[in-house]
C-alpha cells in the first residue's frame, strides 16, 4: 500500500463577497498517495484552483484539516508554510511564470538560493537538471530567446530543482501548442514512472487527465468523483 502524502479532511474555503459568504469548496475530504499522478478536473467554477492554492500550501481552509506528510498545515504560520512548501513542492504553471531579465539557469537556480544552498553545490544541481529536460546547450538563454515548450521545460527544471517529493502542475500545456504539449505531459509522465515524483495536475483538459492514474473530479466545489484510470503508457 502506497503511504498518504497529503490529505484533506472535510475542507471548507469560504470567501467573502462583502456581505455575501461564497464557498468555493464544501467539505472536500480526499487522499493523496506517495508516488500517484493524480489530475484534478472539472469545469471553470468547479474549485479547482481554490483546491490547487490549498494541496500547493498557498493557503489555507476555512474549516476542517489539510495534512501535507501528516503535517496538519491549516495550523502553521506563513513562515512555516513557505519553508514546507519550499521544501516539498515544486511548481509548473501554465504562463511560466519565469523571471525575464534572468537566464534559464538563473530560473531554475533561484529556488535552491532560497534554500540556502552552497553556490557550487546549486550551480551543479541546477547545470544537472537543465540537463535532464534537454537544455543543455539553452542555459544562458533568456525567456524571450525561448520557444513556449522550451520556456515550460525551464519552468519543469526550476520546479525539480530542489527534489520536490510533489509536483503541482497547473494546466501546464495551456500556453502550447498540441505537439509542444504531448511533449510537456510525457515529461510529466516520465517524472511520475522513472523518478518516482507524485504529479498533482489541474486541468478543464479531460485528454490531459488521461496520463494520470487518478482523476478527482470537482463540481460546485465538491467532489463528484474519485476514479483510478489506466492512463497512457501504463
Amino acid at each position: 500500500m502506497m503511504e498518504t502524502i497529503m490529505e484533506l479532511k472535510d475542507v471548507w474555503k469560504i470567501y467573502r463577497m462583502g456581505e455575501v459568504e461564497v464557498p468555493a469548496l464544501r467539505g472536500v475530504s480526499v487522499k493523496i498517495k506517495k508516488g500517484d499522478f493524480v489530475a484534478i478536473i472539472g469545469a471553470s467554477g468547479s474549485g479547482k484552483s481554490t483546491m490547487m492554492n490549498l494541496i500547493g500550501c498557498l493557503d489555507i481552509p476555512s474549516r476542517g484539516s489539510l495534512y501535507l506528510k501528516s503535517q496538519d498545515i491549516s495550523r502553521l504560520g506563513e513562515s512555516d508554510l513557505a519553508s514546507l512548501r519550499g521544501k516539498t513542492i515544486g511548481f509548473i504553471f501554465q504562463q511560466y511564470n519565469l523571471i525575464q531579465s534572468m537566464s534559464a539557469f538563473e530560473n531554475v537556480m533561484l529556488p535552491l538560493e532560497f534554500l540556502e544552498y552552497e553556490d557550487r553545490k546549486a550551480a551543479n544541481r541546477t547545470r544537472e537538471i537543465l540537463a535532464l529536460v534537454g537544455l543543455s546547450d539553452k542555459m544562458h538563454h533568456r525567456p524571450t530567446q525561448l520557444s513556449g515548450g522550451q520556456q515550460q521545460r525551464v519552468s519543469i527544471a526550476r520546479s525539480l530543482v530542489s527534489d520536490p517529493e510533489i509536483i503541482l502542475a497547473d494546466e501546464p500545456t495551456g500556453a502550447l501548442d498540441s505537439v509542444t504539449g504531448r511533449e510537456v505531459l510525457e515529461m510529466l509522465h516520465s517524472l511520475w514512472k522513472k523518478h518516482g515524483k507524485t504529479i498533482i495536475m489541474v486541468t478543464h483538459d479531460l485528454n490531459l487527465a488521461k496520463y494520470a492514474s487518478t482523476t478527482i473530479e470537482l463540481k460546485d466545489g465538491e467532489i463528484l468523483k474519485i476514479s483510478k484510470i489506466r492512463g497512457i503508457g501504463e
